[in-house]
């Protein structure tokens, strides 16, 4: 009987050795959601694939399935394309490299079953590449609205237009991270933190693509806007997100 063999494109999000010459990859595909693969003989010079499948790597991929033998639960890269070499640039600049970091765990954290697809989050996670491999704006913009719709995807949209305890609508600024959003004076706990209402503004722009409105914020608001999406992340991942720490910030 023949090793199940298949193909698709990848997002390379983390890799790590095994044993002298080859290594786990880490991949978020098109059609079968996270995948941990090995990729054999990577490590060793003149290797067919190397290059291709470091993180940040766009790549065409064909797989077999090794479990239904082994029990292993990791499939073997056999082929690799790029389709996008989006490390080369990335890796080159340490703002765009921190930022890529970030959303490449974010990517590995929102999606917590393995093989289950995710057409949305993967397309989200090539376009936030993209936009940081072109330097089309602020690293840590392109990071922070690739978090947010990650987690609009992921059913965590933040509420910013309306209480997320009544519904209230209106410009309310108290942001409580563990009841979903903005909330009213009503609804306010004690201690809850203010935020500026362009803070809330850029929030808004960068859920909704309005990047002009995104790219002239103030450096001030940016980093406002950083810290209360962080919290807001790390809340619903129930743990802390190591390369949030080394983003670097303006």
């Amino acid at each position: 009987m023949g090793v199940p063999l298949y193909r698709d494109d990848a997002i390379v999000l983390r890799t790590q050795k095994l044993g002298e010459a080859d290594r786990i990859v880490t991949l978020l595909t098109r059609r079968h959601g996270r995948v941990r693969a090995v990729a054999k003989g990577v490590r060793r010079t003149g290797s067919k694939f190397g290059a291709r499948v470091e993180p940040f790597m766009h790549v065409d991929l064909q797989l077999h399935t090794s479990a239904v033998e082994s029990g292993s639960g990791l499939d073997i890269v056999t082929q690799a394309e790029t389709l996008a070499p989006y490390g080369e640039t990335i890796a080159a600049d340490y703002g765009r490299y921190t930022a890529g970091t970030a959303v490449l765990e974010t990517a590995e954290r929102l999606t917590a079953e393995e093989r289950e697809p995710s057409l949305r989050l993967f397309l989200l996670t090539v376009g936030a590449l993209r936009s940081l491999a072109d330097g089309e704006h602020v690293p840590t913009l392109a990071l922070d609205a690739f978090i947010l719709r990650a987690l609009a995807i992921s059913g965590y949209e933040p509420v910013l237009d309306s209480c997320a305890r009544c519904d209230q609508p209106g410009a309310h600024r108290a942001f409580v991270v563990a009841a979903g959003g903005v909330v009213c004076a009503e609804h306010r706990p004690p201690g809850a933190p203010i935020v500026a209402t362009e803070t809330l503004r850029l929030m808004s722009a960068l859920m909704s693509g309005d990047w002009p409105s995104a790219d002239a914020a103030e450096p001030k608001t940016q980093r406002e806007a950083s810290g209360v999406i962080a919290a807001y992340l790390q809340w619903h991942l129930e743990r802390g997100l190591r390369s949030l720490r080394l983003v670097e910030r303006s």
